[in-house]
């Protein structure tokens, strides 16, 4: 599997067959060149086309070009495939499949994004409760020891204390939220691009038939449902 940089192209094709979601126009476009589609994809995952991941390579080249785009550019996907085409939709289905990635992988965030300000509100509490009695403890300290010199270092040392338990609230509230909402975002903008195959015809006549999909999902869910009942008879 190869990938190929990001660019800028009004159409994505180059005259090569393609076919796919139509690219708009002075859309920033990510090309990706596989000899085969399901390299694209997971090959341990077991689920149906439109619930695959995507391979972690594939993922990565994928989120680190959006990522090197600017933020109000149109995104365009363009596969180049080392083959002829195959089935009608296989197009469509290469599309539904990586919008639902993307889409879940959206989901993913924003579930991570709320657990980190859950926690973030709970480390808030605690901080603030710390704070305060460290304060408090530290006030008292230094009153038993009036006029002393030891008493003012109790109560500082107390006071740094305090501050310290703020550290992790304080790291959620001003860092760690919004690196993993801007995640989410740019999944959303991927789970809304346009994707196009463009074949170029370097392998045999119906090499597609070893490739993902080689059948329809539809076709799939019928194999899947025949075959326990098959299964069941012969045994």
């Amino acid at each position: 599997m190869a990938y190929s940089g990001a660019m800028t192209n009004a159409s994505g094709t180059n005259d090569k067959p393609s076919a796919g979601d139509p690219l708009p126009a002075k859309c920033s476009v990510i090309e990706v060149h596989v000899g085969e589609l399901k390299q694209l994809f997971n090959a341990i995952d077991p689920s149906p086309f439109r619930d695959k991941d995507l391979d972690p390579k594939a993922e990565e080249f994928i989120v680190g070009w959006a990522k090197d785009l600017p933020r109000d550019a149109t995104l365009a996907l363009v596969v180049d495939l080392d083959r002829e085409a195959g089935l009608p939709d296989e197009a469509a289905v290469l599309r539904e499949a990586i919008h639902e990635f993307f889409s879940q992988r959206a989901q993913a965030y924003r579930r991570r994004l709320r657990e980190l300000l859950r926690v973030g509100r709970t480390s808030l509490v605690i901080g603030l409760v710390a704070l305060a009695s460290a304060i408090a403890l530290g006030d008292f300290l230094a009153g038993l020891m009036k006029g002393s010199r030891i008493g003012e270092i109790v109560r500082e040392s107390f006071t740094i204390g305090g501050w310290v338990s703020m550290w992790r609230p304080l790291e959620i509230f001003l860092y760690d939220w919004w690196p993993i909402r801007d995640e989410a975002r740019l999944s959303d903008r991927l789970a809304a691009t346009p994707v196009r195959i463009r074949y170029l015809n370097a392998k045999e006549p119906d090499a597609w038939r070893g490739d993902w999909p080689a059948v329809s999902p539809r076709g799939e869910r019928a194999t899947g449902e025949t075959q326990p009942r098959a299964l069941h008879q012969a045994s």
